[in-house]
This record gives structure tokens, sequence and C-alpha cells, in this order.
């Protein structure tokens, strides 16, 4: 990696966190999410360990990818600056598009197959943050971000168990 690829990792990473930090999004927000799927099989987890592996998830530069792009379609949507029937299908988050979907499963699949079930699971619960962020009463454009804050936390749940599968 050269000094440049560093560079463009780092301002990729800052740039995810503070779009994810100027959308409402806390790390605790999506730890309490890692909890919500991890606590059944790790009954002493804390949002501590959930916020590590979620450092770890962000890390990633599909990650960070996925995040920058997913946030700008919801904010440009949100603006009303796409065309049609673009700016429609993202405002509204039609139940068919499926590209928001996609593009978490571009974060998903960093930490292999358990992440789809913890994404699919938490996808349909929408506990905690995802409930507020599926909320369009509100006025604001979330069609991605609400998948992508899920997907972060199933990635960062994948990644707990796994290392809790090495340690067994």
């Amino acid at each position: 990696m050269t000094i440049d690829d560093k560079h463009v990792m780092s301002m990729s990473e800052k740039t995810a966190r503070r779009q994810l930090a100027e959308r409402g999004v806390t790390m605790d927000h999506i730890a309490e999410l890692v909890l919500f799927l991890q606590k059944k099989y790790h009954p002493n987890l804390q949002l501590e360990e959930c916020k590590e592996n979620i450092e770890q998830v962000l890390k990633k530069r599909e990650v960070q990818n996925a995040i920058i792009t997913g946030i700008q379609l919801d904010v440009l949507a949100e603006k009303g600056l796409l065309d049609e029937p673009l700016q429609t299908i993202i405002s509204t988050d039609e139940s068919l598009y499926g590209v928001d979907e996609t593009l978490a499963l571009a974060i998903i699949n960093v930490y292999g197959s358990i992440g789809f079930t913890n994404y699919g699971y938490i996808d349909k619960e929408k506990p905690g943050i995802l409930q507020y962020l599926n909320d369009k009463s509100h006025g604001k454009v979330h069609t991605f971000l609400d998948d992508i804050v899920g997907a972060i936390a199933a990635a960062a749940s994948s990644r707990l168990a796994h290392k809790a599968a090495q340690t067994e």
C-alpha cells in the first residue's frame, strides 16, 4: 500500500464516519444492534466489545465505500436532485427496488455467510435505530442508510461470532 492509498483510505473512513454521524447514527446505536443480534449467544456481551467489532468493520474499504455511496444517494433524493424515476423510487423507499439491500450485501459479504442470516433477521425486525431510520414520517430519506446500518451491525455480529468460535 502506498502513502496515497493510506491517505485515500483514511479520507474514506473519516468521510464514512462523519456521514453516519451527520445522519444521526452513533456507535452506540449500532452497538445496541450488535448486542440485539448476539446477546442470546453471548450472555455476558457488553456494548464495549460490540463497539470494538464495529470499529474493525468500519476500517474495511468496501464498507466505507458502501456507506459513502448509500448516504450520498439518500441525501440527493432528500434534496430532490435525482432524475425520475430514481427520485421517486429512492425517496419513497419503493419495496421492490432492492438496490439498497444489494449495496448492504457488499458490507455483509466481508464477513461470510453468517452475516446474511444476521442481516435478514435484523432487517425484518428493525430494532432500535433501524425503526427510526425506516420511519418516513420525519421527512428524511434513509432508503440506503437503514440497510447500511443493519449490515454494519450484522457484519460486526458475524465478526464477533467468528472470533468466539476460534476461542472455543
